[in-house]
């Protein structure tokens, strides 16, 4: 069986290429090169492929470094901006992962192999003929919200050798065998910034537009923001305002007015529900034509697996929660599982 792992420099990719090999595989490595180099907006990627050719080096694998600067830029960064642009907020690591690791690779070189492997804490579950894309053993670390756009054929051709692991056993592994990015930071932030500032970034496209900062309660305006495009319902940080903490409710982008509510505790940062566009099924829809299922579900802001019911409505699914969810964003995806999180379904755009 021919296998290519997508690696990243990053330690949980590197014990994916070990576990591979421990198996007996002899897997060819490729490095996605997405970031910006000459346009001034990326760190380089220097180092990620000097860890990969030693992580390649180790074990005698070939590895190649694919460059997917352009269609990164006109598929994940034009989707980015388009959606802070009409005041949403953009997930582009869930669109890098549909279009540029799981889409754009499988034309340049992944269809010459029988699977490909990353390092995302996901696991493959076949159940009565279907592959489905199954939750990591740790729930902490669990990446299928990232991967929720995926679709069937995409599932059926990944492999995920980390998945079965606890992320504190990845670390021992890559101890115990020596790997270059052992001890290595987990990288943070949206794949294609490097260390460069997400808000530097839109200002570089959309520029500024400065608006009022309103108390929901009051009313009162008591700050003033350089344009909407810079902040998410739920944020608390980067507001500049004294007396917090305040947090971002409500935004109204005609007017460009942001709306925040202060205390930790305001109920005005907390949702139950939130309606679905567009969404998308990975491998098949299981509760056939059922107007209403029990689930559970993650949003960006509470990543851990939350109950709710699933219902039909007019356009699309609405998502119905008896726990508080904070920080309901329109443009995030809510991702959706099985009632017991073992099986992610898929997910849809959250709608304003």
């Amino acid at each position: 069986m021919k296998i290519a792992v997508l690696i990243s420099g990053g330690v949980d990719s590197a014990v994916a290429v070990h576990r591979l090999c421990d198996m007996g595989y002899k897997p060819d490595l490729f490095y996605i090169k997405i970031g910006m180099d000459g346009n001034g907006l990326s760190c380089t990627a220097e180092e990620d492929i000097e860890l990969s050719t030693a992580t390649a080096r180790k074990y005698g694998l070939h590895l190649d470094v694919v460059d997917l600067q352009k269609p990164y830029w006109d598929l994940v960064v034009g989707y980015t901006m388009e959606r802070a642009r009409k005041g949403l907020t953009p997930n582009p690591d869930v669109m890098c992962n549909k279009l540029i690791k799981f889409g754009c690779f499988e034309q340049e070189a992944g269809h010459l192999y029988d699977k490909i492997a990353t390092g995302h804490y996901a696991t493959i579950r076949e159940i009565d003929g279907k592959t489905w894309l199954g939750t990591a053993l740790d729930p902490v670390k669990d990446q299928t919200d990232f991967l929720a756009q995926i679709d069937r054929l995409q599932v059926s051709k990944r492999m995920f050798p980390v998945g079965d692991l606890m992320k504190e056993e990845v670390r021992r592994i890559a101890d115990e065998q020596h790997l270059a990015p052992a001890h290595r930071r987990d990288s943070q932030g949206i794949c294609f910034l490097g260390q460069i500032n997400y808000n530097d970034f839109v200002r570089r496209f959309l520029g500024e537009k400065e608006g009022a900062v309103i108390d929901i309660e009051t009313g009162k305006r008591i700050g003033t923001h350089k344009g909407y495009w810079f902040h998410t319902i739920g944020q608390r940080k980067g507001l500049g305002l004294g007396g917090g903490p305040w947090f971002v409710v409500k935004k109204d982008i005609g007017r460009n007015i942001l709306y925040v509510s202060r205390g930790y505790d305001t109920l005005l940062q907390y949702g139950h529900g939130f309606n679905l566009a567009d969404f998308h099924f990975i491998t098949d829809n299981p509760w056939g034509d059922a107007a209403e299922v029990d689930v559970t579900f993650k949003t960006r802001h509470q990543p851990n697996f939350m109950k709710g019911k699933l219902f039909r409505a007019e356009q699309g699914y609405r998502l119905e929660s008896p726990e508080r969810i904070q920080g309901i964003a329109p443009g995030q995806f809510g991702v959706i599982y099985d009632a017991d999180s073992r099986i992610c379904i898929g997910s849809g755009e959250i709608g304003i």
